[in-house]
């Protein structure tokens, strides 16, 4: 699918410090990114680079010391974290290294979460939930819990979660960090396959042959673009 033009995130000078009673660490420093909606971005740079920082304020879970951040049109800047934790909800889609699911709850209850947070009745999110199940080739799983999964298959549930209110963005931290080649080659091809449907796609990595899959590459090294 071709992308427009419409500019789902724009960084503008980005600074992120920290500080503890003695010390000040500068972890950003004047990040400037414009990521177009359809794009499949790779943010790659060595640990300590500040690419996770980065990550967390592009998802909504941190918020810079000092600079711009529009959100498919929305400023984030002065936003309350109930306005943030809606617009995060709304328009970004989550796949963590380490899965993040509810490790009691089966794999249809861990994709409807999100759903249930914003709103939609019971019997839309199930159907949703088993569609895109289905899709992602999981329609014999939907009663087993994490436990019950391999990596993978938890990764594509991890998946499956954050497209359930169908965001225009997803966000992918090191998704492959903790799967075997095989799996992390079907995690990369489904992340492929949505951004060829339209999805924009942002993959923070470390890993070079991950970030060579992405349409652009952004290199962080000690808080700044290179």
């Amino acid at each position: 699918m071709a992308k427009d033009n419409k500019t789902i995130i724009e960084l503008k000078n980005i600074y992120k410090d920290y500080s503890t009673d003695t010390v000040t660490t500068n972890v950003l420093k004047g990040i400037s990114i414009q990521v177009k909606k359809g794009e499949f971005i790779a943010i790659i740079g060595p640990s300590g680079s500040g690419k996770s920082t980065l990550m967390n304020i592009i998802g909504l879970l941190d918020t810079p010391t000092k600079g711009t951040y529009i959100l498919n049109g929305t400023n984030t800047i002065n936003l309350t974290e109930d306005e943030l934790s809606f617009l995060r909800n709304r328009e970004i889609g989550f796949v963590f290294q380490s899965f993040n699911l509810l490790r009691r709850a089966t794999t249809l209850d861990n994709v409807i979460l999100p759903a249930i947070y914003a709103g939609v009745s019971n019997a839309k999110r199930m159907s949703r939930a088993k569609e895109i199940l289905t899709k992602l080739g999981l329609q014999d799983r939907l009663n087993n819990q994490p436990s019950q999964l391999s990596g993978g298959q938890q990764q594509r549930v991890a998946i499956a979660r954050a497209l359930m209110n169908n965001p225009e963005l997803i966000l992918a931290d090191e998704p492959t960090g903790n799967l075997d080649t095989k799996s992390g080659e079907d995690v990369m091809n489904i992340l492929k396959k949505l951004n060829d449907e339209g999805k924009t796609i942002v993959l923070i990595t470390h890993e070079h042959s991950i970030a060579n899959q992405a349409k652009r590459i952004i290199k962080l090294i000690d808080g700044k673009i290179v």
